[in-house]
């Protein structure tokens, strides 16, 4: 399923990224979902429903620090937690390393995998 009738699930170490992207693919008439906690939440979604595209944001601790004031994480902490989405980096439809790319430049990636995906029923 795709184009503005499926479940775009948005994962990642990026969470400021995530709310933005599903606050945007929502005001757009798209379904997006941002996967909070995503080493553990993730499985559950899977056996509840798994969602039509998943959606892989990171970022650089540099990123991060740069982005977030206030940010506390170390670059440890941050390491952790890609490993922990390794699932994630597994199944993800789309993979994206946002820190070169301003939040319309992910949205529109976003946007044509989703079109993209309807494209491909629809033939």
């Amino acid at each position: 399923m795709g184009g503005k009738n499926c479940l775009i699930a948005v994962v990642g170490n990026c969470a400021a990224g995530k709310t933005t992207l599903v606050n945007n693919l929502k005001r757009l008439g798209y379904k997006g979902i941002n996967i909070p906690q995503e080493h553990s939440e993730i499985r559950r979604l899977w056996r509840h429903k798994k969602p039509d595209l998943l959606v892989l944001l990171s970022c650089t601790f540099a990123t991060a620090k740069k982005r977030r004031p206030g940010f506390a994480w170390t670059e440890k902490q941050l390491e952790v937690q890609r490993h922990r989405l390794r699932f994630a980096r597994e199944e993800c439809d789309l993979y994206i390393v946002t820190d070169s790319l301003t939040k319309e430049e992910v949205l529109e990636q976003v946007i044509d995998l989703a079109e993209n995906a309807a494209k491909e029923i629809q033939i």
